[in-house]
């Protein structure tokens, strides 16, 4: 364990002294269960446990419709989030977040899976669309804006259109499996470059 998570275990967050407040929001969609644990709709809890791991923190409810942890990523402090709104709802956890904790849509980062995407791709934008993505439908509308950063993991998409539905919910194959996983630790480590360095840098760096 490096130096800095040694002393973020010794001492937390909370613990004593002057605490930072929260710069960015960063957070994976996902549902809550045992049963969609490993569905391709959760990998963006996927990425957002590998950034746990990597600030050393643990992830506590917070107001029951979501678990967060404040974390120290470089320079800067950020607020990582699991909803547990189902992701259909992602956007009704989120907003309280943010307005709690005087957070502009500017510095919210959003990792989800994307049907658009193929298998094990990412891809970050600074704003657009929800792209038929349901998550980001809600929490679109529930920001009234889609000015804030995106992180996309591919997933691939099935044959035929109805089948969507189970298609996202369903888990993979092993070797799709571990591509995802691999992509959702990239899109980890392109959430933590942008808010350490910049969003349009890390487009640069980590869109493939």
């Amino acid at each position: 364990m490096d130096a800095a998570r040694l002393i973020q275990k010794l001492f937390p967050r909370g613990s004593g002294g002057a605490n930072r407040p929260v710069e960015w929001l960063i957070a994976g969609l996902g549902n809550p269960g045992p049963k969609y644990r490993n569905t391709r709709h959760n990998v963006g809890w996927w990425s957002l446990d590998d950034l746990v791991e990597r600030a050393g923190v643990s992830l506590k409810p917070t107001g029951g419709n979501a678990e967060t942890a404040e974390a120290q990523l470089g320079e800067v402090t950020v607020m990582l989030v699991k909803p547990l709104t189902y992701v259909n709802k992602s956007g009704d956890a989120l907003r309280g977040l943010l307005r709690k904790h005087h957070i502009g849509a500017e510095k919210l980062i959003v990792i989800y899976d994307d049907l658009n995407l193929e298998t094990g791709r990412v891809r970050i934008r600074s704003k657009g669309g929800a792209g038929g993505h349901n998550g980001m439908k809600s929490i679109i509308s529930s920001l009234g804006t889609q000015d804030f950063a995106r992180i996309r993991i591919g997933v691939g998409r099935p044959d035929v259109a109805s089948e969507q539905v189970d298609y996202v919910l369903g888990t993979m194959a092993p070797k799709e499996r571990e591509l995802v996983r691999q992509a959702a630790k990239r899109a980890a480590e392109a959430a933590e470059a942008a808010v350490t360095d910049s969003v349009e840098n890390a487009m640069n760096r980590y869109n493939s």
